[in-house]
């Protein structure tokens, strides 16, 4: 019983798959299980929302990817499941419905109470042994994540080990310095890993840019202008305004902000100093001379962990900073990438292939940075490993 997590963007005019990369990244795994009777556990999206559907989409997805069949079975744990199981051969891989349909796998709780759940159980009863390969799911605990490693020899899975691998290196062994750059508009998440790293000592240095850098220039005082400042409080991220401040007075030295920003002027790009953002002008990007001064302490280090953009990637006039970051990244010994949006803007680049992990998982990856326990990890460790 493999768990993966497909759980992809789809279009919900025609149920279509627009991106296969999670797909593509779980293969070998899929592969690396041909002989066995491989019955594939994964969700799509969650109740209530537009892209919350069933699997059928995916299992002929896989079965083009991998060049076998794969069996779509219109069920989770009850007799058609159980039949479909049953009668399997091996070398037969069939995916069962969307896990999410179970209300169960829906809650969090603790390994032993998900243990104890219906579903868990149900599961448990048809198969021999349990793989986690869902990074992108290793910071939720649900029953499929937490509870199945508990009742069944379990072990991770190839993706699995290359994620935390990789991103378990960025703190043991890691080429130094290590810079951060920390971005986009998830600013309590970037702010976690700040001041995780350091106060490790994890990071050389912080590089904040996007709405990330908007909080940590309010904190040190600067004008940012009406907009940005509004959008800060839309975004419900006050708070951090002063968490900002407590990191900037402690690691002044080893956090870089910027000293350029670009904003929209009559349809156009136009650059200002931080110290003078116009009253209702907002900040989409990083100016030209930040740009250049953060591209070269990129440049200089030895690893680089990306988690966000630097800007507005989306319009082509302000993914100027994001898109230079990025190709700067790329260069260095040992690069690390969040996944999420920066993925996408590397994605957009064509240089996926330079990185040296791009994560699959967004929200598992930045909890991962910020030191927390994962729950699918701490699992698998309390399970009835096969190693064991």
């Amino acid at each position: 019983m493999l768990r993966v997590d497909f759980n992809s963007p789809i279009d919900p005019s025609s149920n279509q798959i627009l991106d296969d990369k999670r797909f593509r990244e779980h293969l070998p795994t899929v592969q690396a299980l041909e002989d066995a009777r491989l019955v594939i556990l994964t969700h799509q999206s969650r109740p209530g929302k537009k892209d919350y559907t069933t699997l059928e989409a995916h299992a002929a997805k896989l079965e083009r990817m991998l060049g076998r069949p794969v069996t779509y079975v219109e069920d989770i744990f009850g007799r058609c499941a159980r039949d479909a199981i049953r009668s399997a051969k091996r070398g037969d891989v069939l995916m069962l419905e969307n896990l999410r349909f179970a209300a169960e796998e829906n809650l969090t709780l603790k390994p032993e109470d998900a243990k104890k759940t219906l579903l868990v159980r149900k599961l448990a009863a048809m198969a021999d042994i349990y793989v986690n390969d869902a990074f992108g799911t290793a910071h939720r605990s649900q029953p499929s994540i937490v509870g199945l490693p508990l009742v069944l020899p379990s072990v991770g899975g190839l993706l699995m080990e290359k994620e935390v691998a990789n991103l378990s290196r960025v703190f043991t062994g890691a080429p130094r310095p290590v810079t951060f750059v920390l971005g986009g508009t998830k600013v309590d998440d970037s702010i976690a890993v700040a001041e995780n790293v350091l106060a490790r000592g994890t990071a050389d240095k912080v590089i904040v840019v996007g709405v990330v850098a908007n909080v940590f220039l309010l904190a040190a005082g600067r004008d940012i202008g009406r907009p940005s400042a509004q959008l800060i409080d839309q975004l419900g991220y006050r708070a951090e305004v002063e968490k900002a401040k407590a990191l900037l007075e402690t690691y002044r030295d080893r956090i870089a902000l910027p000293h350029s920003v670009a904003v929209r002027e009559d349809g156009g790009r136009v650059e200002y100093p931080v110290d003078a953002v116009p009253e209702n002008a907002q900040v989409l990007d990083l100016g030209a001379e930040s740009i250049d001064r953060l591209t070269k302490a990129i440049s200089d280090s030895g690893t680089v962990v990306v988690n966000g953009p630097a800007g507005l990637f989306e319009e082509e006039q302000f993914a100027v900073g994001t898109f230079e970051l990025m190709k700067a990244a790329a260069d260095v010994e040992f690069s690390v990438v969040g996944g999420g949006h920066s993925g996408a803007a590397i994605e957009r680049l064509g240089i996926e292939d330079r990185f040296t992990h791009i994560s699959t998982g967004g929200g598992a990856a930045i909890e991962f940075l910020t030191g927390k326990k994962m729950p699918a990890i701490e699992a698998l460790e309390m399970s009835k490993s096969i190693f064991r």
